[in-house]
């Protein structure tokens, strides 16, 4: 542990303007750093409006787990599998689709396992706190998360993810159908097998808390720019510049650091720099019954269908669906669709016309994010890869990065 170098003295520049690029923003300006927060849209307006917005540090297990590889031949042919790869894109995903199965081997699931618990630990303690402090607490709900089987025999198929929960002293509660009912009076019949993991926490908005983060940037003197950055370049004296388009980032200036936070467009920054992730967009969907509310009181996982029911502030939110397309593919809404599908299969009596979304979500082949300084090039701090725990793993991500950045902790 170092005394931390003089945070008045450091400019740095936040790319990205999501939940971890807000929360990176906040975190250094409040140890007194003089940040720009630049970004092409609005804060929130890519995958963190359109989350189910559960804060999940019971999520160890990583995406590739042991037997992954059997299931591979559904992905490219069955377009209702919550995990969906079309045949046409496989040639290209081929290197991180490689990656992905090498990492579901038993030793690297239990390093992800390991490395996603330390990232996530206190998550819950530093939302609800963060949430207070931006001033918007109502929108932090801690009632659980309700995870769903059709049986003992599905629950049974994801014994190795709830044996790695234990491990890393997550604690559950297993459920019956009356103790399912007892807590959600509304699910269906199809479940009859939950497991309920009481202390985890849902923000019921997450483009208003993104946005709340965002107010509380400003209001410390933090300034904001809508700007496409192109591209990274070094400046005088190690500093860098930025290139964006329209060019509202003044020519001149050049930061002592630049916190990059892109998500899934992460690449166009790095590649050119010779620093290239394996990172892939792990393309999610939600049907939203807007003004629908009393479905359920928790978020509610339907386990063998990798869908998140969510009670919103605007209505229920059905989210879920992993589709490996790339960033330029369109929308398949007939993912949405099925999402829609379920949630009316699930809960008699949802009528209501729903919304449908899709956003990038930034994966990792071993579904570990990248947070800490790019080897090989001083000043320039990835907080990328984070998967459908962005917004689990944004307060961590920024304190890590903040405290790095600024000389607090070792990196």
């Amino acid at each position: 542990m170092s005394s931390g170098r003089d945070a008045s003295g450091a400019r740095v520049a936040v790319v990205g303007a999501g939940i971890v690029g807000c929360c990176v923003a906040l975190a250094l300006i409040r140890r007194g750093a003089d940040v720009m927060l630049i970004d092409r849209d609005a804060p929130g307006s890519g995958c963190s409006y359109g989350n189910s917005g559960a804060i999940s540090p019971g999520s160890v297990a990583p995406l590739a787990m042991p037997g992954v590889l059997a299931g591979l031949p559904r992905m490219l042919w069955d377009r209702e599998s919550p995990l969906s790869l079309p045949l046409r894109y496989l040639p290209r995903a081929l290197p991180w689709l490689t990656r992905f199965v090498l990492s579901a081997a038993p030793a690297s699931v239990e390093r992800s396992a390991a490395r996603l618990a330390a990232l996530h630990a206190g998550a819950i303690e530093a939302h609800e706190a963060l949430a207070r402090d931006v001033g918007v607490h109502h929108l932090f709900m801690r009632r659980g998360h309700l995870h769903l089987y059709p049986d003992a025999q599905s629950l049974a198929k994801d014994a190795a993810a709830w044996r790695l929960r234990e491990r890393h002293g997550y604690r559950f509660e297993r459920l019956d159908r009356s103790g399912i009912v007892a807590l959600e009076p509304r699910i269906g019949p199809r479940y009859q097998a939950g497991v309920f993991l009481a202390d985890h926490a849902t923000i019921r908005d997450p483009l208003r808390y993104v946005e709340a983060i965002a107010r509380a940037f400003t209001a410390r003197g933090g300034q904001i720019r809508r700007a496409e950055v192109q591209a990274l370049q070094r400046g005088t004296g190690n500093r860098w510049s930025l290139r964006a388009a329209p060019e509202l980032v003044p020519p001149a200036s050049e930061f002592d650091d630049v916190v990059v936070a892109t998500g899934a467009w992460t690449r166009r920054l790095l590649d050119p720099l010779g620093l290239r992730l394996p990172l892939e967009s792990q393309r999610g969907y939600h049907a939203q019954f807007d003004g629908v509310h009393g479905v359920v009181s928790r978020t509610v996982v339907l386990a063998d269908r990798k869908v998140f029911v969510t009670p919103m502030e605007g209505g229920l939110r059905v989210g879920g669906t992993v589709e490996i397309a790339g960033l330029q593919r369109a929308p398949d809404m007939r993912r949405a669709a099925m999402l829609e599908r379920i949630a009316r299969s699930t809960f008699e009596g949802l009528t209501s016309p729903a919304v449908h979304w899709m956003g990038h979500r930034p994966c990792m082949p071993d579904s570990v994010p990248v947070v800490g300084p790019a080897e090989g090039l001083a000043g320039l701090w990835l907080a990328v890869g984070h998967g459908h725990l962005g917004l689990t793993d944004s307060a961590n991500s920024a304190e890590r990065i903040a405290d790095a950045l600024l000389g607090r902790t070792r990196p």
